[in-house]
């Protein structure tokens, strides 16, 4: 005979899942409810909180720079770093129709006004002996000055190079032979040299030597040097020469 399993459950075990199934039910409702309270009142009283307190921090403000405010210094032309002249005149760029102040080792030397296209070129300005450290500034209408331009090294120097010859002798005849003569001696290394208008090479330590043409009778040999600022040194020989 087939049997069969009871599914009876006594009445203190239904009554306490009746109570479970409540419970659960109420918490599903409670945790919704907040939720719906936490987004319709929590989150915007919470924000509008954090406004209001920050109502009283201090307020940074940046300080910004208007471009009418910078002004940019001049561009100065001066396409040399050395100089035997003891003026000199400076031309350059500025903003136009704004002032240009030119200083020579921080000492005010000069004032001029940039014309249409911004151009500008100053007075003769004396040089110092040795190196003169140029810049410019930019003034404008209201009197505010650029930051000062890029500064310029400007070597002024009145020495003129060492000129020395060894030969030819002044008034030597030569007589006879090839219409030649050799010249020689020594200047500064750094010097260019010049016998007659040609150009002659000097060696590292400022000797040099060269033959020399010369036609029959008198012939004048003039030596030039030229050191790197422009300054010159002369020497002059007379030769003769006589035919056999």
């Amino acid at each position: 005979m087939q049997r069969y399993r009871s599914t009876y459950q006594p009445r203190s075990i239904r009554r306490l899942e009746k109570k479970s199934r409540r419970n659960i039910l109420l918490s599903v409702i409670v945790i919704f409810s907040l939720i719906y309270f936490m987004a319709t009142w929590g989150l915007p009283a919470l924000i509008g909180g954090l406004s209001f307190f920050n109502k009283f921090k201090p307020s940074t403000k940046v300080n910004s720079v208007s471009e009418e405010t910078v002004i940019a210094p001049p561009v100065l032309n001066i396409p040399f770093d050395a100089t035997n002249s003891a003026t000199i005149k400076i031309s350059g760029y500025s903003t136009p129709k704004y002032k240009v102040e030119i200083y020579i080792d921080n000492e005010l030397k000069n004032e001029t006004t940039a014309g249409e296209n911004g151009s500008f070129q100053s007075d003769a300005i004396p040089l110092s002996l040795g190196t003169n450290n140029i810049y410019g500034l930019t003034v404008n209408e209201d009197g505010k000055k650029s930051l000062p331009s890029k500064t310029i090294k400007l070597l002024y120097s009145s020495e003129k190079p060492k000129l020395e010859l060894s030969e030819p002798a002044d008034g030597q005849q030569i007589q006879g032979g090839d219409k030649k003569v050799s010249v020689s001696g020594k200047t500064d290394a750094t010097s260019s040299l010049a016998i007659n208008g040609n150009t002659v090479i000097i060696n590292g330590d400022g000797n040099f030597s060269k033959t020399v043409d010369i036609n029959e009778g008198d012939n004048v040999i003039t030596v030039v040097a030229t050191n790197l600022v422009g300054n010159t040194s002369q020497v002059e020989r007379r030769v003769t020469y006589l035919p056999q």
